[in-house]
């Protein structure tokens, strides 16, 4: 008789297991409580590892690439790190349950079998005595051309090579032989021990031959008298470039390289080099490749340039350079020959090329040129590189920029300045170091310069200069010191002409070879001149006579740059420009650069620079 209650009927309370159980019975039915119809459950969302990981983390390898994103790392580079990085699975007894990828499967202990096999007993290679002697010929040969490359050096018998026994370096195993015991004391076997010298007569005849052999100046251990007299300290700005932070600057750059550029100064590529840097990669470091580049030809004349391409090729690839902005020389060769030596590393995704060098030859401003656009500081005062710096050039080519280094050595101070090594306005007395430049420049070129016709020395000089420059102090008294570092400033910027001559270059203008053999017939037609004067220079020049200047031809012959788009600002005499034909260089492509490069099939062991 009583009112029943309408809905769902009152639930017990249940612990929180049931509960938990008895949703995925709900859930699997039809989807709908079947005491609410009006309701229906959620369905639980999936809560395993989804095969695509979203992040964007560096140990991702499916992760999303922004822009810019190309030099990163590959997926198997990225799942060899994640490996490393593994743990194995152990159980609550320390046993292995898991082990990693690179682990062993097989249980300790476990006997393994190797089959046999006839190798074991016989020669893996055999070659013969003469093979083995025209293969380090060969060999031999390849290693000192500059232009030539070995190829896969892993797969060649290179030991063959250094398995010479040499009497300074093989070590004497005497106490292998004959031990102490047997030479000496109450068990030895022998009543006398070997010695160098048997009598008195041959003893004496090796202290001479030792004594003739003596150099003073390499004995470490003599110990010199002291006189009072030491060579005066030299000043700070004297030792620029040569600071163990330039140093480890220059190390870092070498270390980072894979081609290594020195830049020369074409006015004096020898004072310029570094044979201690050549020297350490030599001994060191003779897998990174070393190029020379001659900067600033530009100031020199063009049959100079040639020829100092030449010499220098006989140690290293060499490339005459120009660097501008606007006008460039040699920029469409080097970089061809830095796409050789990309493909020669083909096991790398990029090679890194540094540029070393002397303070204020020019290395900022060859990135630049490369670049075409303005990516280091540069500025006609030395130091204006302070910290080495990467450049990118191309996808798979980068650049380093390093600060000038200097090597301690004998030069003097007028040589470090006249370098370009030290900063003019520095220097506390200047006028010590014009006499040198009067000397090492012609006086025509300092009378075209400074209109200035004679002079007595260089003080007399200088006075004449303040005087017709108007650089004077109180009391009209020729400012010595200012003028003085306007000479010297014109002389390292290029505008006072200078250059060192080759070796076995003539001053005057016969031609030394056929080049300039050709170039003489040329202007003689030109000129109408008879022919018989010009037959008469040939046979001059043909009697072969000067052995120098046929080397001379020889190597100019390997020149591959067409140098008459060298666009020479300096003007020289007559004497100085020796008429130069371009007849024996190969047509470059049209690069504006004056690069051309037709060594595209020849990357593989032998490098182009044209």
């Amino acid at each position: 008789g009583l009112p029943q209650r309408v809905g769902p009927p009152a639930r017990a309370a249940r612990p929180a297991g049931a509960r938990a159980r008895a949703a995925p019975a709900a859930s699997s039915s039809s989807g709908r409580d079947p005491q609410s119809p009006g309701l229906s459950m959620v369905k639980p969302r999936y809560k395993g590892r989804s095969s695509i990981n979203p992040s964007r983390a560096s140990t991702n390898p499916d992760r999303v690439l922004g822009a810019g994103g190309h030099n990163v790392r590959d997926r198997a580079t990225i799942r060899r790190l994640n490996m490393y990085r593994q743990k194995e699975r152990r159980n609550n007894r320390g046993k292995v349950i898991r082990p990693l990828q690179y682990q062993s499967t097989v249980a300790p202990g476990t006997v393994a079998r190797v089959e046999p096999n006839i190798k074991w007993f016989g020669n893996t290679r055999v070659i013969k005595q003469s093979s083995l002697q025209k293969f380090q010929e060969e060999m031999e040969t390849v290693m000192k051309d500059p232009y030539k490359v070995v190829m896969k050096q892993s797969k060649l018998p290179m030991s063959l090579l250094h398995d010479r026994i040499r009497p300074h370096n093989s070590k004497v195993h005497i106490l292998d032989t004959e031990t102490f015991e047997t030479t000496f004391g109450p068990k030895s076997q022998r009543k006398r021990p070997n010695i160098s010298a048997n009598d008195v007569q041959s003893l004496l005849e090796n202290a001479e031959a030792s004594a003739g052999t003596y150099d003073q100046g390499k004995d470490r251990d003599l110990v010199m008298e002291d006189t009072g007299v030491r060579d005066e300290a030299r000043e700070e700005i004297y030792k620029k470039g040569q600071s163990k932070r330039i140093w480890g600057e220059l190390y870092k750059v070498i270390d980072s390289s894979d081609v290594i550029v020195q830049v020369l100064d074409a006015r004096d590529p020898v004072g310029t080099r570094s044979p201690h840097v050549e020297s350490y990669l030599k001994k060191e470091k003779p897998w990174k490749h070393l190029i020379f580049v001659l900067n600033k030809c530009d100031l020199v004349p063009t049959w100079a340039t040639k020829r100092w391409v030449a010499v220098l090729s006989q140690d290293y690839p060499t490339l005459a350079f120009h660097a501008s902005l606007t006008n460039p020389f040699g920029k469409g060769a080097f970089i061809q020959l830095l796409r050789q030596f990309g493909k020669l590393h083909t096991d790398k995704k990029q090679i890194s090329v540094g540029f070393i060098g002397y303070p204020n030859v020019g290395k900022s401003s060859v990135i630049n040129t490369l670049r075409s656009k303005k990516v280091c500081n540069v500025a006609p005062i030395a130091g204006e590189t302070k910290v080495w710096q990467y450049i990118t050039l191309m996808r798979r080519i980068f650049l380093i920029d390093c600060p000038g280094v200097v090597y301690p050595s004998e030069d003097s101070e007028t040589d470090i300045v006249l370098k370009g090594v030290v900063q003019v306005e520095k220097i506390k007395s200047p006028e010590d170091h014009i006499s040198a430049v009067l000397e090492r420049a012609k006086p025509e070129y300092i009378s075209k310069t400074y209109k200035i016709d004679t002079w007595e020395n260089a003080e007399d000089f200088l006075e004449k200069l303040a005087f017709r420059t108007g650089k004077l102090l109180k009391g009209g008294e020729p400012d010595m010191q200012t003028v003085s570092k306007m000479v010297l400033n014109d002389w390292q910027r290029g505008r006072i002409p200078f250059f060192v001559k080759p070796p076995n270059a003539e001053p005057g203008p016969q031609p030394s070879s056929s080049l300039e053999v050709a170039a003489v017939a040329s202007q003689a037609d030109s000129d109408e001149q008879s022919s018989e004067a010009v037959a008469l220079n040939t046979e001059l020049v043909e009697e072969g006579e000067n052995k120098p200047n046929a080397e001379m031809k020889q190597l100019m012959s390997r020149v591959r740059q067409n140098f008459g788009k060298i666009n020479v600002a300096t003007q020289f005499l007559e004497e100085d420009l020796v008429p130069v034909d371009m007849s024996d260089i190969d047509k470059m492509d049209s690069d504006p650069s004056g690069g051309g490069g037709g060594g595209r099939g020849r990357t593989a062991a032998k490098l182009s620079c044209g």
